[in-house]
């Protein structure tokens, strides 16, 4: 009998392991955030004013606190109609909300839960990469619907699993991260609670698009406490799991890094319709984002056994981003291990394309310079301006192939 209990208790626990995120209401959130309804959730938009409200009404579902009577939580800030102009005369000033639920256990300190709700909307912003935005509805499933629905599901699982945790908990979906972080940068700026009582932040920003066979999952952030990467190689996963130190990204976790806050951002890699209006939900990757959440939520409860964590400053990522007077019209595959620059996509009518580039090309030399990782392409970017005519050489299928180039 004792053998029998035994492996029931087996088989049970299997069955319930890994059962504290459902692939289907992952889906009925994204479902829901990224439809042609909501028009892409353009920062300020009547249609981001939905998705505000529907991410306030399941907090207050879970009996999660807020904050002066509302989950939403206003912001203004100042936004330039046109990109072209470096003064202030196209300044306009606009409103947007921060979404915001605190799970209050009574403790010392508290942990930040977040991700941006916010995308491109119709794609009059200009940070589309589509070659003729105007017009066209930008979902924005992966890009980020996906993080806001895993910020929902985390809230729901933590308010509702009947434990305490050593810690309080603010969830926090964030407004104008396409913009340039708005939302995280106001809200850091007039906190609900000390930002001195925060242990850490953790971000997710696309984590939608989990690839089946590699199972990769990019953390960035894990040099921001002495921590994180002990407690991350100490973890079992399905997961092959690539580390990044900087604290400094282009995501809301940037934001709680610079006031001295360690942080963890979680992404499932680059795909070829970041930015552009084919960023649907047909294309997320549900049942692998439930096990990501499954990952995070382990991650978190592991560090309940330890005190308030250590902030440490880490390298600044340079990506010289004001020096680029070019751009090859490519989208990096930033899961990929070997040497060279690995192109998961190439936009329509820029250098790339007309040159002949392919998706699944490695370019490895760019000019003079030789490309062995994505500071060596940065590099080889800031040597070149418009006009110029260089050449480019890739591995396809095996074989080295060269070409020209011309900005």
């Amino acid at each position: 009998m004792k053998n029998f209990l035994a492996t029931l208790f087996i088989v049970l626990s299997t069955i319930c392991l890994g059962q504290n995120v459902r692939s289907e209401s992952i889906k009925k959130h994204i479902s829901y955030l990224a439809s042609d309804e909501l028009k892409g959730r353009g920062t300020s938009s009547p249609e981001e004013l939905l998705a505000a409200n529907y991410i306030a009404k399941q907090f207050k579902a879970f009996g999660l606190s807020n904050f002066n009577n509302s989950y939403l939580k206003p912001f203004k800030y100042k936004y330039n109609s046109n990109p072209h102009d470096t003064g202030t005369k196209d300044l306009i000033e606009k409103s947007a909300n921060n979404v915001i639920g605190y799970l209050n256990n009574q403790a010392k300190y508290t942990i930040v839960i977040g991700a941006h709700y916010d995308h491109l909307g119709l794609g009059h912003d200009h940070n589309s990469l589509d070659a003729n935005p105007e017009g066209k509805i930008h979902n924005g499933a992966d890009d980020n619907a996906s993080g806001t629905a895993g910020v929902i599901e985390l809230a729901n699982y933590f308010s509702n699993n009947k434990k305490t945790e050593p810690f309080n908990i603010l969830f926090i979906c964030f407004s104008g991260e396409e913009l340039g972080l708005l939302g995280s940068k106001k809200y850091c700026e007039n906190p609900d609670v000390d930002l001195s009582t925060i242990n850490y932040m953790l971000n997710m920003d696309m984590i939608g698009r989990l690839n089946d066979s590699t199972k990769k999952v990019l953390i960035y952030g894990v040099g921001t406490s002495p921590v994180w990467v002990p407690l991350i190689d100490s973890l079992k996963s399905e997961f092959k799991i690539i580390k990044d130190s900087s604290g400094i990204g282009p995501s809301d976790q940037t934001s709680f890094y610079l006031k001295d806050i360690p942080v963890l951002h979680y992404f499932t890699g680059q795909h070829s319709d970041y930015h552009k209006p084919s960023d649907d939900i047909e294309k997320v990757n549900y049942k692998g984002e439930a096990a990501v959440l499954e990952y995070i939520i382990a991650t978190i409860e592991k560090t309940f056994r330890y005190p308030k964590l250590t902030f440490t400053k880490t390298r600044v990522v340079d990506s010289k981003k004001s020096a680029f007077k070019v751009t090859m019209g490519v989208m990096p595959d930033y899961t990929y291990e070997g040497e060279g620059l690995h192109i998961d996509g190439v936009t329509d009518g820029k250098p790339a394309s007309k040159a002949g580039i392919l998706k699944g090309d490695v370019v490895i030399r760019l000019g003079q310079i030789k490309i062995k990782n994505m500071q060596d392409y940065m590099k080889a970017l800031t040597s070149l301006k418009k006009g110029d005519t260089t050449e480019v050489e890739v591995i396809r299928d095996g074989k080295n192939m060269t070409m020209p180039i011309t900005f």
